[in-house]
């Protein structure tokens, strides 16, 4: 008997890792734009092309519909959500209040390995800027400021905010793809490595809040230029 249940526990977690596995491959497709914002999509493509059943497949579509990456319609069918700017100012806004505090206390300590990583990853920026690899440019962009939380001890709250910025990540990569002057982004992005190498907090918050604020200034120019990805 206990045997039984032990085999049903393992097919269980399979289904549950099978599950798990499309929902993340399915959110990053949507991150990255690759599944655009509107696109219809269904459960018997989805499972034909990972060759997998249709139910770890309508389980990952339940579980992106309640983050809000996609909207499931009875007798219509499931779309990938379009982009709301009220998401995205919540997230700008959680991100700019929550960053400044962190990049203050980084400024009063930070352990000397992780002032490498950031100047590492810095090195990675002006490598993709060269190469106008815009979606390393922005995996390299997420990593800096990841690492500024982890620096902090503060990866738990790095993860609240994950979980909470689909749409504002989205609009950042569209942004990336677009007429964005990097070499700013990638200046502040120095500018506060050096603050808090130099343990500099009212430059470090100043330069953060400039950057997390561009997001207001051009979210409209890209609702004009992507009508058809906006609500």
């Amino acid at each position: 008997m206990a045997v039984g249940k032990g085999v049903g526990m393992i097919l269980e977690i399979s289904k549950d890792s099978t599950s798990r596995r499309i929902y993340n491959l399915l959110r990053q497709e949507i991150i990255n734009l690759n599944l655009a914002p509107g696109l219809n999509i269904s459960e018997k493509d989805i499972s034909e092309k990972f060759k997998v059943s249709r139910t770890p497949v309508r389980e990952a579509f339940v579980r992106l519909s309640q983050e809000g990456l996609l909207n499931i319609y009875p007798q219509k069918g499931s779309f990938v959500s379009l982009i709301d700017l009220s998401s995205v100012e919540e997230a700008r806004f959680m991100r700019e209040h929550l960053e400044r505090a962190v990049v203050r206390l980084a400024c009063e300590e930070f352990p000397r390995e992780k002032i490498l990583q950031l100047e590492m990853n810095l090195k990675f920026q002006e490598m993709y800027m060269e190469s106008h690899d815009h979606k390393k440019i922005f995996v390299a962009d997420e990593e800096f400021h990841e690492l500024i939380f982890d620096g902090c001890n503060k990866k738990n709250i790095w993860a609240t905010i994950s979980g909470m910025e689909s749409d504002f990540q989205r609009i950042r990569l569209l942004r990336l793809t677009s007429k964005l002057r990097w070499d700013i982004v990638y200046s502040q992005h120095f500018d506060i490595c050096n603050a808090i190498k130099n343990q500099k907090p009212d430059l470090g918050e100043k330069t953060m809040k400039e950057h997390l604020t561009m997001v207001n200034f051009d979210k409209h120019q890209l609702k004009e230029d992507f009508p058809e990805y906006f609500k």
